[in-house]
């Protein structure tokens, strides 16, 4: 039955089909055909451009005829484009062929070669497709006889072979990869061992170092010293070696000498306590000792390497790296280049030389210092207290985007490569890094955004006038991240700075040297550039494999409106010569962090600093009780775990484990004036704390936490502007119901505290301690009591001759009702009560009777 609706459609079809002519009809029947004819062609109007080893510049790219390089493919891409053909109305796909692709030069994409939304390039694989920027080292033959420097225990086990000569010179290189794996430049520390510096005379810029047996330091010519020191190394090319006794003092060339010994931040770290910064020689033919470990000889364009046992040279494939750049995507300010993809491409074998050529001494995150030194008198019109002043550079990258739009990079590899693997500089917006492998990395496997501008001072805040130039509204997501920053150790898993808009989610981060995900640059509070980011849902665990002061999420300056929610963030690993063993943390807002909210991240303890932060950052629900399916979601999602079949190999440094325990933090002010409720609850949001964790009485506060943020509260508590700050954690007794009372604890618990001083004797105070420390053996009522009434804990800390007691008793429950249970049919707890009143006299405030005190929630 036709609905009423229907029969009127009808209706009005007849009617227009009687008013017309045949010939009417006709026209009209032929246009519709035309019209749908025409979108057939517009929907399928695409050009497909292929590149295959075995074809030909001089085809015409065809499936049949294909062409042999992608620089050729792209050109033919780009007169399509000028020429406005109508082949390329649904986009143009240069499709690559399985193979290995040598490049001699950089693949350049301009604002030329942009596609559009409905017309994109797509530069794709359809097999194992690997730009490589390498060179093939052939004609190995084991050495015969012996070359002057080369170690005794070397003789019969080296291979030589002719240095590689890429465009008519020697090449210089600083690794070498055999059947894939990375080879050791030769050292004079074996493994993994590294040397300890003596001493640093910043005057003379100078270094001594213990002279190590059977070493010879004679042949100095192109060797390096690598220095360990704080959160980032320093490459020093050795300029001179002086020998005394036991002892060699060197100097280095110019300008990393000048740097490494004017720049405070960081530097040599001189401590009897953890013992001075570690360092190796390297690049030297009397270090080449062991397996797995080369030398290139410039002077006599040879090659050296001692195979390891499972290696045959004679069948080995051997690569050196050429190219610094693979790919560069080049747009301008006003013309971005655009709509450019590439899928399923592998990005091989890059090289850096700066170290070489003019060392390398990183400020932090990798970027280089181009300037650097402390200042006479402190301060700027910024920041009153700065007492430094830095200019950096930025290394290469084996790819690298400037001012680029609504390009991506998805399910490509970034493999063997020198320095950075991808870099979105500045002017990047709209643009996708999704489902990729970055593994075997010299320095960060994704750099994003403006750091400083050569010529901008760093702690300078970044806020250009020509919002085009900030890097917005980027996503970087399920990327597979392992075994990068393995040369320069202070960089990075993925390195953001002045970011807008960023989106970092669903990655997997794990053997890095340093901090897993950085975000933030300037130290400053002001407002700049950088705002609405977001790192969410990520995977990070053993990181920190050389440097500490680090975390698995790092962040720096104001942030407005940007989360770091639901992360997973484990297993550091135990670093051998960290400066401070302590100074590691699962999340780290540095310097002027601010209006970050951080919440639901999991990690084994509450480990986190905040340190100098600005206003505004709420923390909330963070550590090892974050729900389950938080933990299971992180990393990367369904369509992209197949990554995971790329395991990396972990050290077995061991991973670090943060123990938590108790401590209380004492605010005493000059009058009963203390900060309001309001104020103290926004302090505790901004400080990884609980309300319920600060008590008051008369002019003092409480703050009953963790060790685990004693760092961050040393610095942040003196905004509260007390008169003294005490931290207590001494911890001289401690109750516990299960070890005690044989109870598992319940769920949730309040704590009461109270304190007291004990009296001014020395003899007395260490009565009152022995009573103490054998109270559970001698006195076991007081146990038996504690158990009675419901406590779950008591302890008792001590600074000076003051104590602070805690009770931890039911949530719920009240103190007055339960603590009458511990003398009930319990005589020797009065006894007790009666002996210990004589060590006892109340703090400064209380009553003259008056001798325990109790401190009240502020929540009251």
């Amino acid at each position: 039955m036709k609905t009423r609706k229907m029969q009127s459609i009808n209706k009005k079809k007849i009617i227009i089909s009687w008013f017309m002519s045949p010939r009417t009809k006709l026209f009209i029947s032929f246009s519709l055909l035309v019209i749908f004819f025409s979108l057939l062609s517009l929907k399928a109007s695409a050009i497909d451009i292929y590149v295959s080893k075995n074809g030909s510049d001089a085809n015409l790219g065809t499936k049949e005829k294909p062409l042999a390089s992608l620089h050729s493919a792209i050109r033919k891409a780009r007169e399509l484009r000028r020429l406005n053909d109508s082949s390329i109305k649904g986009g143009i796909k240069i499709i690559i062929e399985k193979g290995f692709y040598q490049l001699h030069e950089p693949i350049i994409l301009r604002p030329e070669d942009s596609g559009t939304k409905d017309s994109p390039t797509e530069i794709m694989a359809t097999e194992k497709v690997i730009l490589s920027g390498g060179v093939k080292i052939n004609g190995w033959k084991k050495l015969t006889g012996t070359i002057p420097g080369l170690p005794k225990e070397s003789l019969g086990k080296v291979w030589v072979a002719n240095a590689p000569n890429f465009h008519g010179n020697d090449l210089l290189f600083r690794q070498l990869w055999i059947n894939g794996n990375k080879a050791i430049r030769a050292k004079n520390y074996n493994g993994d061992a590294m040397g300890r510096i003596l001493s640093w005379d910043n005057e003379n810029q100078t270094c001594k170092i213990p002279l190590q047996k059977n070493v010879n330091l004679a042949n100095i010519k192109g060797m390096e010293m690598l220095i360990h020191q704080w959160w980032a190394i320093a490459n020093l090319r050795v300029k001179s070696v002086k020998v005394n006794g036991n002892t060699a003092e060197l100097s280095f060339m110019q300008p990393e000498s000048r740097i490494q010994s004017e720049h405070p931040w960081p530097a040599p770290w001189i401590s009897e306590k953890t013992g001075n910064s570690a360092f190796y020689l390297t690049n030297a033919i009397q270090f080449l000792n062991e397996p797995g470990e080369w030398f290139e000889d410039l002077q006599h364009h040879k090659l050296y390497y001692w195979p390891k046992a499972s290696e045959n040279m004679l069948k080995a494939e051997a690569i050196v790296p050429a190219l610094e750049n693979l790919l560069k995507i080049e747009g301008t300010i006003d013309n971005p280049a655009a709509f450019v993809h590439f899928k399923g491409i592998s990005f091989e074998y890059s090289t850096w030389l700066r170290p070489s050529k003019q060392g390398h001494v990183p400020h932090q995150a990798g970027m280089y210092m181009l300037d650097a030194y402390k200042l006479d008198k402190a301060g700027t019109p910024d920041k009153p207290t700065l007492e430094n002043q830095a200019w950096v550079g930025r290394p290469a990258s084996a790819v690298e985007v400037t001012y680029a739009k609504n390009t991506s990079f998805e399910s490509c590899s970034f493999i063997h490569l020198a320095s950075t693997g991808l870099d979105y500089k500045k002017g990047t917006s709209d643009n996708e890094i999704k489902g990729n492998l970055f593994k075997d990395i010299g320095g960060s496997a994704i750099l994003i955004g403006t750091f400083s501008d050569e010529a901008t001072e760093v702690h300078l805040p970044y806020n250009p006038s020509d919002k085009r130039e900030i890097s917005s509204n980027n996503k970087i997501e399920n990327n597979l991240i392992i075994d990068v920053t393995n040369e320069d150790w202070g960089a990075v898993g993925i390195g953001a700075g002045y970011v807008q808009g960023i989106k970092i989610l669903h990655n997997e981060i794990s053997d890095v040297s340093y901090s897993g995900i950085s975000m933030g640059w300037g130290w400053t509070k002001l407002e700049n550039a950088m705002k609405n980011n977001t790192i969410s849902a990520n995977k990070i665990h053993h990181y920190g494999k050389h440097m500490y002061d680090v975390a698995g999420i790092y962040t720096l300056s104001a942030q407005p409106e940007s989360f770091i929610t639901e992360n997973v963030v484990d297993s550091i690993y135990k670093a051998p010569f960290a400066h401070l063993p302590e100074h590691w943390f699962y999340l780290y807002t540095d310097e002027g962090s601010s209006s970050f909210t951080i919440k639901n991240n999991w990690t084994p303890t509450e480990k986190y600093l905040q340190n100098a932060n600005g206003p505004n950052n709420l923390w909330e629900n963070n550590g090892p009780k974050v729900v389950e399916n938080i933990k299971q979601n992180a990393g990367l999602e369904k369509p992209f775990q197949y990554l995971l079949r790329e395991k990396a190999i972990y050290s077995n440094r061991g991973i670090n484990q943060a123990e938590a325990k108790s401590v209380v933090f004492e605010l005493v002010f000059k009058s009963d004036n203390l900060p309001g409720k309001n104020t103290l609850e926004t302090f505790a949001k901004e400080n990884n704390l609980l309300p319920s964790s600060i008590y008051k009485w008369n002019n003092r506060l409480v703050i009953y936490t963790s060790n685990l943020k004693v760092e961050s509260l040393q610095q942040t508590l003196k905004r509260l502007d007390a008169s003294e700050i005490k931290l207590y954690d001494n911890l001289f007794y401690e109750f516990n119901r299960e070890k005690n009372c044989g109870d598992k604890p319940v769920a949730e618990w309040d704590n009461i505290i109270l304190s007291a001083n004990l009296v001014n004797d020395e003899k007395m105070q260490k009565e009152y301690l022995d009573y103490h420390k054998t109270q559970f053996e001698k006195w076991p009522e007081i146990s038996k009591g504690f158990c009675n009434a419901e406590f779950q804990r008591l302890a008792i800390f001590k600074k000076d001759r003051q104590l602070m007691l805690i009770i931890s008793i039911p949530k719920g429950k009240k103190l007055d009702d339960l603590n009458p249970k511990t003398t009930l049919n319990n005589p020797k707890v009065d006894e007790w009560n009666a002996i210990m009143k004589k060590y006892q006299e109340g703090i400064e405030g209380t009553k003259p009777d008056e001798v325990w005190v109790f401190f009240k929630p502020i929540e009251q």
